[in-house]
């Protein structure tokens, strides 16, 4: 019996939609020789891509900031949809990238074009719960690109590598004041005496953009958010704790280190992550 090859993986390199295995980037791409570049990580919910505005909104900050041409929304979105579309996956992990663009081979940057490439890949329903770990090294609060979605990802890749090593997902910063920043690729709350409690934005954590939901919709269900400083030391102290990204959304923490939380999934988190869950049904770009 026949049955229906796949298609061919398709992405958008500068707006032309081209096949995965034809794309092709300059070695001189200032990307790629000294990760100049910046990014978002979306995702879609059936075909359609959920948060664009608030995505498209922190890339332009990250852009500029960094000295990069800015994509216009609706130019950037509509090369990311005919991804997404040509793909044709249940849900779509949707990486759009920004980065300086063929250079010469140092750290000046000498040209003006940036780079857009945009990719669609298969997304997997998240864990319930999950294991992370803390790390050694810490995140620079007063860095250049605190705060920042950048391409320069080797402390994340390291970190992440180290988390799998000891069976977790995630890895745990601490900022250069022993404060508790964020993860690899995701914000961190936490849960004590029915309160909500995340690392505010000067810890140099990254404005997440499911972080800034979820605390929009633990007000609405009155529950108190504290976005004030935690020392590190914190989680092991904590009741109950989640991690938020675009991803993962809200996923409970089962187990810091060797330390098993009192609660996972508990009630607060299962308020906001139905809560969430109930937002992505009534408004795909809030």
């Amino acid at each position: 019996m026949a049955t229906d090859t796949p298609s061919p993986p398709v992405l958008c390199l500068n707006g032309d939609l081209v096949p995965e295995a034809e794309a092709t980037l300059s070695p001189f791409d200032h990307g790629v020789t000294v990760g100049d570049g910046v990014f978002e990580t979306l995702r879609t919910f059936g075909p359609q891509i959920f948060a664009w505005s608030r995505h498209h909104d922190r890339l332009s900050h990250s852009a500029t900031v960094m000295g990069l041409m800015p994509v216009g929304s609706d130019v950037l979105r509509g090369w990311a949809e005919r991804v997404v579309q040509a793909n044709k996956h249940p849900h779509s992990r949707v990486r759009v990238t920004l980065t300086g663009g063929p250079s010469a081979p140092s750290t000046a940057r000498s040209g003006s074009a940036v780079t857009v490439l945009i990719t669609a890949t298969p997304l997997q329903p998240p864990l319930a719960e999950t294991k992370v770990i803390t790390v050694p090294w810490t995140r620079n609060e007063r860095s250049a690109l605190a705060g920042l979605k950048t391409t320069s990802y080797g402390e994340n890749v390291r970190a992440l590598t180290r988390a799998h090593e000891h069976g977790a997902t995630e890895a745990l910063f601490a900022n250069t004041n022993d404060q508790l920043c964020e993860g690899t690729g995701t914000n961190i709350f936490l849960v004590r005496d029915s309160a909500l409690y995340t690392p505010p934005l000067t810890s140099g954590c990254l404005a997440g953009v499911t972080r800034a939901l979820v605390i929009e919709l633990a007000e609405q269900e009155g529950i108190q958010v504290h976005q004030d400083p935690l020392r590190f030391t914190a989680l092991e102290e904590a009741e109950e704790a989640f991690l938020t990204s675009t991803t993962r959304s809200v996923q409970g923490i089962r187990q810091v280190n060797e330390r098993l939380l009192p609660t996972c999934n508990g009630e607060i988190t299962r308020t906001l992550s139905a809560a969430f869950a109930r937002l992505v049904e009534h408004d795909l770009d809030p």
